[in-house]
């Protein structure tokens, strides 16, 4: 593990953070939010916001070179376009600007830079060229294969070679708080010998992380796993919304197509990989060995504890699963070693998709296909009601924290309300 000193859990800030809060000064999570009309580039500490444009307008990042209002921007793409180095100096810049004793707290007017967090407007942090999602879960591969196939067979022969996954629809994805209106398209029934047409009967949430790339590489050369990560910024939670009736019928033979595209949401604050450095973890054992070039040294695997719940409006939350990113078969190194291995270049703010994270027991399942195996188990809310799938009128939570000790990294959350179809 590196040593990072804006990663030192004895680091106090002269901003109040509150007790439990996701947001400590060994953080420093980077988001753009709105005020007065204008979107800036700012970070999250406590309960509130820094204005990154006015640190740079006032001199607090003499002696990085930056470009002059990168800050001033309604999405990340342009800083994180600077690349890994420059954007990790500037999470260590402020990291001291927040330690207790720093020229910052002796300035005046505080209020003009450091903004509460409920007063301004968080937005969509990057604007997605690419999106891709994997299918990187060993238990969700196997749990979703015995149920749509046959469980002697659950998972498809290539599944152990390589990280599978497909192009999404970068159109769709959408921040925290975006309604959901429900999906319709062709549905199959049971009982029935031709497909109709309607809402999906069987919307779903993806428990999922994703990661967002910084800096550009090259066409036709690809990534390497010991390189991968000077690309990849952060993360955020991501749920890749489903509709599992009309995905049943389409995904043969190309896969997913109008059952994932109508929208996958992301949490409003990227953590930086930088920030996460003290929760690696070793990775499942990889059998049979993987080919060469997905084959990596160290621990790329994280420690980052998950929970999905899920509120019928106007009643009380239920959690239905509790899962960890650490249960991942592939990870962020392999996923974009393979993404790249046939010379396919990454840009700055490209989203890249975990797939559904389930752990090893029906807690930790990441779906609610899983965990009410099919609709044939429901899961009873707290207002007495069942759910087998997401109903019109509920709203999704899915939260993530890493923890060691004293110290905690959050993520906030990413949270959307199922509305009715048009």
């Amino acid at each position: 593990m590196k040593e990072i000193p804006a990663n030192d859990p004895k680091l106090r800030s002269w901003v109040h953070v509150p007790a439990g809060s996701d947001f400590p000064i060994q953080n420093i999570p980077f988001g753009i939010f709105e005020k007065d009309s204008e979107k800036r580039v700012g970070i999250r500490i406590g309960d509130h916001v820094l204005d990154l444009n006015f640190l740079q307008h006032n001199g607090y990042f003499e002696g990085i070179e930056l470009p002059r209002g990168i800050f001033r921007k309604a999405f990340l793409n342009e800083f994180l376009s600077l690349g890994k180095k420059l954007t990790s100096s500037i999470r260590n810049r402020v990291s001291e600007l927040l330690q207790v004793g720093s020229p910052l707290e002796t300035h005046g007017s505080v209020d003009v830079f450091l903004l509460a967090a409920e007063l301004v407007q968080v937005c969509m942090p990057i604007e997605v060229g690419d999106y891709t999602d994997f299918y990187s879960s060993m238990q969700h591969a196997v749990n979703v294969g015995s149920m749509f196939r046959d469980p002697a067979n659950a998972l498809f022969p290539n599944w152990k070679h390589m990280p599978v996954g497909y192009h999404g629809r970068s159109s769709s994805v959408i921040e925290s708080g975006v309604p959901i209106i429900r999906p319709q398209g062709q549905i199959l029934s049971a009982e029935a010998e031709r497909p109709a047409h309607g809402p999906t009967k069987q919307l779903d949430f993806e428990l999922e992380m994703g990661f967002v790339t910084c800096g550009e590489s090259v066409q036709g050369v690809p990534i390497k796993t010991e390189d991968a990560e000077k690309y990849i910024f952060g993360l955020v939670l991501l749920n890749d919304w489903s509709a599992r009736d009309i995905q049943k019928w389409e995904y043969v033979p190309l896969g997913p197509f109008l059952s994932k595209s109508f929208a996958t949401a992301i949490s409003p604050w990227i953590v930086t990989l930088d920030a996460l450095e003290p929760f690696r973890t070793e990775g499942p054992e990889q059998q049979p060995e993987v080919l060469p070039y997905l084959q990596y040294e160290g621990m790329k695997h994280f420690d980052i504890d998950l929970e999905v719940g899920i509120t019928p409006k106007g009643t009380q939350e239920r959690i239905v699963c509790r899962s960890n990113f650490k249960h991942l078969y592939w990870n962020m190194a392999q996923q974009l070693a393979h993404q790249t291995v046939n010379g396919c270049n990454v840009k700055s703010g490209d989203l890249y998709g975990s797939g559904t994270i389930s752990g090893p027991d029906p807690g930790s399942y990441g779906s609610m296909l899983e965990i009410s195996w099919g609709g044939t188990k429901p899961v009873m809310m707290k207002d007495g009601s069942e759910r087998s799938f997401i109903q019109d009128g509920d709203t999704v939570k899915i939260r993530g924290f890493a923890t060691r000790q004293d110290l905690k990294i959050g993520f906030g959350e990413v949270a959307s309300e199922v509305l009715k179809p048009f």
